[in-house]
């Protein structure tokens, strides 16, 4: 890897880690499942249409659970975030606005999980209805 790309993909690297490391791996895991589903899928698409439909459910439910782990690292951030307001009582409103800006980001990276593997579905399934 060139140093072009390393400081391309270092604000990526930066959002990850901020997001926490396991929700967004777990994440990261769905999205990867889920787009090797959609490949595997475009490649049985003329040799057996079933294990093509097969592959399409899976993406499918991969991107689905990308999305609702996404969703449940981000109340779980948000618990963990009022746990310490509580703790440590007034907090400034910059605080508060870069805890929730960090609980957001699963929940960001979980619908990016949902949504690329979503349009290989649907071109997908336009393909093997003809």
């Amino acid at each position: 890897m060139n140093l072009l790309s390393v400081i391309a993909l270092n604000p990526f690297v930066d959002r990850f880690m901020e997001g926490g490391p396991l929700f967004m791996s777990l994440i990261l895991i769905c999205l990867l499942l889920a787009l090797s589903f959609v490949v595997m899928g475009f490649v049985n698409l003329k040799k057996n249409v079933l294990k093509s439909k097969k592959m399409t459910g899976l993406a499918s439910d991969a991107s689905i659970l990308g999305l609702v782990i996404g969703f449940l690292g981000s109340i779980i951030g948000m618990i963990t975030a009022f746990d310490a307001i509580e703790s440590m009582g007034d907090i400034s409103s910059g605080m508060m606005a870069a805890g929730l800006k960090v609980s957001f980001l699963t929940t960001v990276f979980g619908a990016v999980t949902f949504i690329l593997p979503r349009i290989g579905i649907i071109i997908l399934k336009a393909l093997q209805k003809s």
